[in-house]
């Protein structure tokens, strides 16, 4: 702790963001190949409806991590606030209060899973070709919901100590796991191996083994000497502030998970509206220029699309995701201790990093879509769509990380509103409305783009509201300093 202590005081801001947002960076990047090995052995089944089973059925896995943001990011949040306080019995309240309730909400989700399963089914859009696929996919999914939603709430709790590399140490042996296991579970042999060819199924039960091998990463950091952490359940706590606080901020970021859920929902449905028709060399060319024009039909070819799309987005979002959750302890830290000098420097420097990141992907991404693309299908339909689809996507991209950055601020200060507010304008009051709004406009292409025009809004409020907010800093380093 008093080499962390030292980072979040003393060292200068450049030096700290990138030493706090490096390894977070590269847990986000672990977490897009945790799905992308899912997606790309999928993919090797050469089933485009297994393809777009997991695809439809991934936003119920969302809500389970939603769950653990909950805990997740509320008690990170808390947890380095207390610590700039020096309140380390508050830390042992929050961490163990995070951990036993986070295992009693992921009973309660695979309770909820296992006895609604056909109305989930239904809910997100399944077709008579992915139905089966999905509903095996949520079952294994449902069984392993307490450990998903343990999983990530320490990720985030073990970042709010400042033990970023511990964090990226659980993704990084989760993933590897998950990767070894992808294939055996998936394939019916893989490079001359033979595997247990469950498909969609295997995908499932390798995510949940990798998710428990990560917890266990965690508890033995948690239970080292190194860590003020802890599961023991004599500091579990709900009073004084402890389930509040948790609450405040875990809320409004797992609101986040849940919108973006129900926006997933939302679009693969509307996609799926679009029915399909056969896809040969000859109707090729003219089915593209009608997906152009945002007229094109196909049915599950364009919910594997967006599918294939999404993911390769995510890399993108998720690194400036990343560098947004990496200096929510930052924030917490030195607005927990009055230092809201420091606080302002670490805002500019992580928004100016974050631009340049985004402006750097999204010339990558534009430059190699067909490769990215590739990785994940060779299917000639939905390497077509999904070129478009991803060049869409990439349009918010260099400005979507001042998003990120101010949210996380935002949590990291206990700002519980400001979080709410953005949580519920980039997938809730302006995202809805205007995928509605441009599907009636330009067909399928309006359904794309509706995403980059939520993520600019979202962008604009975010910047308004910090510098609503500005003055109050201001007049609070001034009283510190004449005091």
């Amino acid at each position: 702790m008093i080499k962390n202590i030292e980072i979040f005081e003393h060292t200068p801001v450049p030096k700290a963001v990138i030493k706090f947002a490096l390894p977070t960076v590269l847990s986000m990047i672990v977490t897009v190949l945790y799905n992308m090995v899912d997606a790309f052995f999928v993919g090797q089944t050469g089933d485009p409806s297994q393809f777009a089973a997991v695809n439809v059925a991934t936003p119920i896995f969302i809500f389970l991590m939603a769950a653990g943001n909950t805990f997740g990011m509320g008690g990170s949040s808390f947890i380095s606030r207390a610590l700039g306080e020096k309140n380390y019995d508050k830390v042992k309240n929050i961490s163990s209060f995070c951990f036993y309730a986070g295992i009693f909400t992921g009973f309660l989700g695979m309770s909820l899973i296992l006895c609604s399963m056909e109305g989930i089914l239904k809910m997100i859009g399944t077709t008579q070709t992915t139905e089966g696929f999905a509903r095996d996919y949520l079952t294994c999914i449902a069984f392993g919901g307490p450990a998903i939603v343990i999983s990530t709430a320490y990720t985030n709790i073990i970042r709010g100590e400042g033990a970023s590399q511990t964090s990226m140490t659980g993704l990084i042996a989760g993933t590897a796991v998950n990767i070894i296991l992808d294939p055996i579970f998936i394939l019916n042999s893989f490079l001359g191996i033979p595997g247990l060819g469950m498909g969609a199924k295997g995908a499932a039960i390798a995510t949940v083994i990798a998710n428990i091998v990560t917890i266990v990463i965690y508890l033995f950091h948690v239970l080292s000497k190194n860590s003020v952490l802890t599961v023991n359940p004599k500091f579990f706590k709900i009073s004084g502030g402890i389930l509040t606080g948790v609450l405040a901020i875990g809320l409004p970021a797992s609101l986040t998970n849940i919108l973006m859920s129900l926006s997933s929902i939302l679009t693969n449905n509307l996609l799926a509206s679009y029915y399909s028709v056969p896809v040969t060399s000859e109707n090729l060319l003219p089915l593209i220029k009608t997906f152009i024009n945002g007229t094109a039909v196909y049915g599950d070819i364009p919910v594997a699309s967006i599918g294939v799309a999404l993911k390769a987005n995510m890399l993108a979002i998720f690194i400036q995701l990343g560098l947004g959750i990496g200096i929510a302890p930052l924030i917490g830290y030195n607005y927990g201790s009055q230092n809201f000098s420091r606080l302002k420097k670490i805002i500019r420097f992580s928004i100016f990093l974050n631009v340049a990141t985004g402006f750097v992907l999204t010339g990558l991404y534009l430059l190699f879509a067909k490769q990215i693309i590739n990785i994940f299908s060779e299917d000639l339909a939905v390497v077509a769509m999904g070129i478009e689809m991803i060049s869409a996507l990439m349009s918010s991209t260099p400005f979507i990380g001042i998003m990120f950055v101010l949210n996380f601020t935002f949590q990291g200060m206990g700002k519980g509103f400001q979080s709410m507010v953005l949580a519920v304008s980039r997938q809730g009051f302006v995202f809805l409305p205007t995928i509605f709004i441009m599907q009636k406009l330009f067909g399928l292409n309006g359904i794309i783009f509706a995403q980059p025009i939520a993520d600019l809004v979202a962008v604009l409020i975010a910047a308004g509201m910090f510098i609503f907010l500005l003055p109050s800093l201001h007049s609070t380093s001034t009283l510190n300093n004449q005091k």
